[in-house]
């Protein structure tokens, strides 16, 4: 994988990367901001906007169908993403990497064109109580649309997976497995490469739910064996409106075609159409080639880093940042599993999250609130909402310190 370039994390400043944020110089309400809602969306490095500016203001063309030199030009900036990513991401071909317009898409692109190919009536498929309402709801449209039936895996008090029953539900009748490789709502990492091990021992195939992992740390896709890999851009330092998935050749040779289209077809004629050769017959129509092409950059600057790097200081962050919410009374962290990502999700024993969210607002303070597009979690949990501080490597445990402070703020103001 691309990291030969990345520094080690002793020789690395974060406060210098930080620097790279223009978007964290500014003032929020008369204070300093304080972003920590990069579960969300994360921001962007200037070096990133600066490419995509200098794609619209000298390179601006339609990708694949030109011979002319800006159409050539942006074809090649726009495949050289497709490159980055197999790289980043360890996969075994170029034509694994399907650009999709993120996660959401991604899981949809699966469902439908997987779906349609190997769910059949009476097929189980089966999920995690914890997952993303984008690797749910695709699932239940195509189980109804098939006949088939969503089965889920419960976790613990903690948000950890119950292992004997993900292995009871595990059936010869299983035609997919779709996990989070991270919860978006509490932080919890599951232990995906014992699932897909677990799965493939019954030929069940698995497609992981990436968003909030490739932000974090190093993902491999080979050394997992996933069969599908999704996530999104704009949580890693990117531009919005832009995504990947991976596959395995063998699945999405068989797939068909999700969308119609130009640039996915072969011949087309009033009689009959026949299709591109994957991943272009996944891709219809004019992508978003700015954000392609952004995407390149933001993969470059994540190298340099090193997402070694990344995951060490986040999990310092993470760490102090539990330490110091656990001693305010009145609060409770909302998911504890043993392992975690940069997920802080909590509520107050007597203020509702969005109270907290607002007043920490005033304070120039950025999370989240409600019930992050998981309210089976929220369920699970018996709350109806938490607060949410997500974590980046460009954040710091003086942002922390000013996150504490405001809830505390928030408490004296209810007391």
């Amino acid at each position: 994988m691309a990291e030969a370039a990345a520094k080690s994390k002793k020789d690395l400043d974060f406060n210098q990367i930080r620097e790279q944020f223009p978007v964290l110089e500014q003032q929020v309400n008369g204070q300093p901001l304080v972003y920590l809602d990069n579960a969300a969306s994360s921001q962007m490095p200037a070096r990133v906007a600066d490419r995509i500016h200098a794609y619209h203001k000298n390179e601006h063309a339609n990708v694949h169908r030109g011979i002319h030199t800006l159409s050539q030009k942006a074809t090649d900036a726009y495949e050289l993403t497709r490159k980055k990513v197999q790289d980043f991401i360890n996969a075994q071909h170029k034509d694994e990497i399907i650009y999709t317009t993120g996660t959401t898409d991604a899981i949809n692109l699966v469902a439908n064109s997987f779906g349609e190919q190997f769910i059949n009536e009476g097929d189980k498929i089966l999920l995690s109580e914890i997952e993303h309402h984008a690797n749910i709801v695709p699932w239940q449209m195509i189980a109804k649309r098939k006949g088939a039936e969503i089965r889920v895996i419960p976790v613990d008090d903690n948000g950890d997976i119950i292992w004997d029953k993900f292995l009871e539900l595990l059936s010869d009748d299983t035609a997919i497995l779709a996990i989070g490789h991270v919860s978006n709502a509490l932080g919890t990492v599951h232990p995906i490469k014992k699932m897909i091990a677990k799965a493939h021992k019954q030929d069940i195939p698995v497609l992981v739910d990436g968003a909030q992992a490739v932000p974090h740390t190093t993902v491999d896709v080979r050394d997992l064996d996933a069969d599908f890999y999704a996530f999104s851009a704009h949580k890693m330092c990117g531009p919005t409106g832009f995504g990947i998935l991976y596959g395995k050749k063998k699945y999405l040779d068989e797939m068909p075609p999700y969308r119609g289209g130009g640039d996915m077809i072969d011949k087309v004629s009033f009689e009959k159409t026949t299709y591109n050769i994957t991943p272009h017959k996944f891709e219809a129509g004019t992508p978003p080639i700015a954000a392609g092409i952004g995407f390149g950059e933001t993969i470059s600057f994540l190298n340099e880093v090193g997402m070694k790097n990344i995951a060490q200081y986040e999990h310092e962050l993470l760490e102090y940042g539990t330490s110091l919410l656990q001693n305010i009374d009145g609060i409770r962290i909302i998911g504890t599993a043993k392992e975690k990502a940069s997920v802080l999700s909590f509520v107050h024993e007597d203020i509702h999250a969005t109270d907290i969210g607002t007043i920490l607002d005033q304070q120039g303070i950025a999370i989240r609130t409600g019930h992050h597009c998981a309210q089976p979690t929220m369920r699970r949990f018996d709350v109806s909402a938490t607060a949410r501080a997500s974590l980046s490597f460009y954040n710091t445990k003086e942002d922390i310190d000013r996150l504490v402070v405001g809830i505390e703020k928030a408490i004296s103001i209810f007391e």
